[in-house]
């Protein structure tokens, strides 16, 4: 692993490792099945081993990571069927979530939708495609979040991160502002107050996962 910078007054040198190596794994550049070695990273880091063990169990937390016995830390995998599950549990929340959320659908959520578009836009320009994806469950994860059910932005927080690591290996295939514009034509039906068409708008976008998954 190459050495890491880290920069000026970090929140503590826990988080910086942990930020810093998820980041690499929702990328793809820490691919499933890497071996994360403990004294590797924190030579890496410049750091102690205990706070990289504290970065660790969170990501084993998170299942990005999974412990394997008397060999450390590995990546862990992400499967088809996984990906099949989750998106199909999306279809049947995500529209009702929509529908929620646009019951109550005010002028301030309208600018914070559209901020996260225009933000969408320029990490196309800036060629940043892990911002892209952060967006991207940033805009969807507002319909969760305003639908005022808590169980069912418990379900995206819990399943948000393997959602990343999956569009983060697919997304090569959307090229230019088709992301940022698939999302500007959803907010378009949804100011327009047609729920019935924005939720099929919505659960339709979703089926793009079954030409990677079968």
């Amino acid at each position: 692993m190459d050495t890491v910078n880290i920069p000026q007054n970090p929140t503590s040198l826990s988080e910086h490792v942990y930020l810093s190596l998820k980041r690499k794994i929702l990328k793809g550049d820490l691919p499933p099945g890497y071996r994360l070695i403990v004294l590797e990273i924190a030579k890496a880091f410049d750091v102690s081993q205990a706070p990289v063990r504290e970065a660790l169990e969170r990501l084993k937390q998170e299942g990005l990571i999974v412990g394997r016995m008397n060999k450390g830390s590995a990546v862990s995998e992400i499967t088809f069927k996984e990906i099949r599950d989750i998106y199909e549990l999306r279809q049947l929340l995500e529209g009702h979530a929509l529908r929620e959320t646009m019951k109550v659908l005010t002028p301030e959520d309208i600018a914070s939708l559209e901020r996260i578009l225009a933000d969408m836009k320029l990490a196309v320009d800036e060629n940043d495609s892990y911002r892209l994806v952060e967006l991207d469950m940033q805009f969807h994860g507002y319909f969760y979040l305003r639908s005022g059910n808590a169980l069912f932005l418990d379900i995206w927080n819990s399943i948000k991160t393997k959602i990343m690591r999956f569009i983060s290996v697919t997304n090569q295939d959307h090229s230019g502002y088709s992301i940022p514009d698939s999302h500007a034509e959803l907010l378009d039906i949804i100011k327009s107050g047609d729920v019935d068409q924005a939720e099929k708008k919505l659960v339709r976008g979703l089926d793009f996962y079954k030409r990677y998954t079968g």
